[in-house]
């Protein structure tokens, strides 16, 4: 990106940077190949017999970093060594090569080598719960690699504080996690939980949009969210602090929220968001009486206690129960409910209740769009899962509107030669706009 550029429309790539290290989640191991992480027939590794490739040009273009792990891989089998230490492995070894001179290209002459990232060390070493994960992942270092190849324990934890603060968790296009990764570009951007620039991934390659016009373009002042945007001010807070060190100062941490654990008045005329705090409707002047105080007071602890379960697996049962007991309780853009209702909508998803699904659908989208605003990858590939399933409901007109909207998101976010747009909303865009012609003939 040309730094002298002024006007930058949304929508428009800024960056792309391959990575300067990265490996697959474990969890991810056998479902995709541990070279272009795409999913597929794959074939095993004959030497460690634990990760797995699309093919033989993967494996070539692998093995000059696998190599070196591969022995150490069939050594420690079955057990399975942490993504941490693994990628702290892969970056020890890049750099004992002389992969420290690896230039990262923001602009035409600006750039960052690994020794540019900040590590936060002292930050690191003042953290309880860090230091202690950093001691383990020495044990498991020291195990997998040998203590001649490992630096000085500062350089060490030098590296583990680059790997804290810096890295990114590479999505696949459900913006699923699928492994991490170290990119020296695109470590130049700072944070906001109001961004104007998004980062999606191609594979492993890291491409960063704006998702709003920039008048005039500058790196300091383009900013993504490093952290889930659905969240209090507060928790966010207290995740960037306990993360990387830092609160963010944006518009949006310097405005009230009051939606975010909101009640519903009781007037119907009215149905506005209700402080369950204050004696009366700051709308209406509705007096909120004790008995509802009490049941959103039920509502918000029953559904305290079962989110944290079904942030790990999506129980259509408790989450309709939760749903039972916040109904006519929480504003519809209480925090809370919005995550149930997502949950709701994984779980009839993942149990194909298409009917069920697209009812949650529809009332999770307001929900995006408060949190996540309009423009943001979440928001079009809800807007694209919404119209697959009309398409599978037969609801086709309904499901052309919906995979519009998903493209005029998408089209910002990711671009129109992304694969998310290429194999997935195009195709179901031309089927709709056939089957609409058939049923209009």
């Amino acid at each position: 990106m040309n730094e002298n550029r002024q006007f930058v429309e949304k929508g428009t790539t800024i960056l792309i940077a391959k990575p300067f290290s990265y490996v697959l989640s474990s969890k991810q191991i056998k479902n995709r190949c541990d070279n272009c992480l795409k999913s597929g027939k794959l074939l095993k590794c004959s030497g460690c017999h634990y990760v797995n490739y699309c093919n033989r040009d993967c494996q070539r273009d692998a093995w000059n970093i696998h190599k070196q792990e591969c022995i150490n891989l069939k050594r420690i089998a079955p057990r399975v060594i942490p993504d941490a230490a693994r990628l702290m492995a892969r970056i020890i070894v890049k750099l004992n090569s002389g992969g420290g001179e690896e230039k990262g290209y923001y602009s035409d002459h600006s750039f960052r080598k690994f020794k540019d990232l900040m590590s936060h060390y002292s930050d690191v070493k003042e953290d309880k719960r860090r230091m202690e994960h950093f001691t383990s992942l020495c044990g498991v270092l020291f195990e997998f690699m040998g203590k001649s190849e490992l630096p000085n324990p500062a350089e060490l934890m030098g590296i583990y504080g680059k790997i804290c603060v810096n890295s990114f968790n590479i999505l696949d296009n459900d913006m699923n996690s699928i492994g991490v990764g170290i990119y020296l570009s695109p470590s130049i951007l700072d944070h906001s939980c109001k961004p104007n620039a998004v980062a999606v991934f191609e594979g492993t390659k890291i491409i960063i949009r704006t998702i709003v016009d920039v008048p005039r373009f500058e790196w300091s002042q383009i900013k993504i969210s490093y952290i889930d945007l659905m969240n209090s001010r507060d928790t966010r807070q207290a995740e960037l602090m306990s993360t990387y060190y830092f609160l963010c100062e944006c518009e949006k941490c310097k405005e009230p929220e009051p939606l975010t654990e909101s009640a519903i008045c009781p007037e119907i005329s009215c149905s506005k968001y209700c402080d369950i705090n204050e004696n009366n409707c700051s709308h209406c002047g509705r007096e909120l009486s004790k008995e509802l105080v009490e049941k959103f007071e039920e509502a918000r602890d029953f559904t305290e206690n079962h989110l944290q379960n079904m942030r790990s697996m999506a129980y259509i049962d408790i989450s309709k129960m939760c749903l039972k007991k916040q109904k006519g309780v929480f504003h519809p853009l209480n925090l809370q409910h919005v995550r149930v209702l997502e949950s709701a909508f994984d779980a009839t998803v993942t149990l194909t209740y298409w009917e069920d699904a697209e009812n949650y659908a529809l009332q999770l989208i307001p929900g995006y769009l408060h949190y996540y605003e309009k423009i943001h990858p979440l928001t079009g590939l809800l807007y694209l899962l919404l119209g697959k399933i009309q398409m599978h409901l037969g609801k086709i007109k309904k499901a052309y509107e919906t995979l519009k909207i998903s493209r005029s998101i998408l089209l910002i976010t990711h671009g129109e030669k992304h694969s998310v747009l290429m194999e997935n909303l195009i195709p179901l865009l031309s089927q709709a706009i056939g089957e609409i012609r058939g049923i209009n003939n």
